[in-house]
């Protein structure tokens, strides 16, 4: 009996580490490489942002995180029409998040849309340098279907 508590104690002690260490590789500045919209039914794949977008993802070892995430080729918006034309080009927000596993959790204090002030659920995996981040399936009211968004990083700091 003791042997299986030390066992179960070793192994608790062991793996606590683990994903200690993944989630102080999140840590740093990230700047976008792609972002890529996903229909869940066709596996039809197609640029959120353009080829090229632009942003950066902060995630700090105090728990805060600040997500900017624009398409390519922004204009500078002079029209009302040409406002709603960036504000539709863009996504931040900026609050809290935990990490349990491979799953990241945002609460937001502030949103480009208030839509979006909602805790905001993302998967993720390292592969040396980059962070590759999905959404589990959801229902798009843009796209008009069930869809995965999947945003790739290159961390910078």
């Amino acid at each position: 009996m003791r042997a299986a508590w030390l066992v179960l104690s070793a192994s608790v002690a062991f793996a606590q580490p683990v994903f200690a260490d993944e989630a102080d590789k999140l840590y740093g500045t990230w700047k976008v490489l792609s972002a890529v919209v996903e229909d869940v039914q066709t596996k039809e794949k197609a640029p959120l942002y353009g080829e090229h977008p632009k942003g950066y993802l902060i995630l700090l070892p105090s728990g805060r995180m600040m997500a900017l995430l624009v398409s390519e080729g922004r204009k500078l918006a002079q029209t009302d029409e040409e406002r709603a034309a960036a504000y539709r080009s863009m996504v931040a927000y900026a609050g809290r998040f935990t990490v349990e596993g491979d799953k990241w959790t945002t609460k937001p204090d502030v949103a480009w849309n208030e839509g979006y002030m909602t805790d905001q659920v993302r998967y993720f995996r390292l592969d040396r340098d980059r962070l590759i981040v999905e959404t589990a399936p959801v229902m798009s009211p843009d796209f008009g279907k069930v869809v995965r968004f999947t945003v790739v990083w290159q961390k910078v700091e």
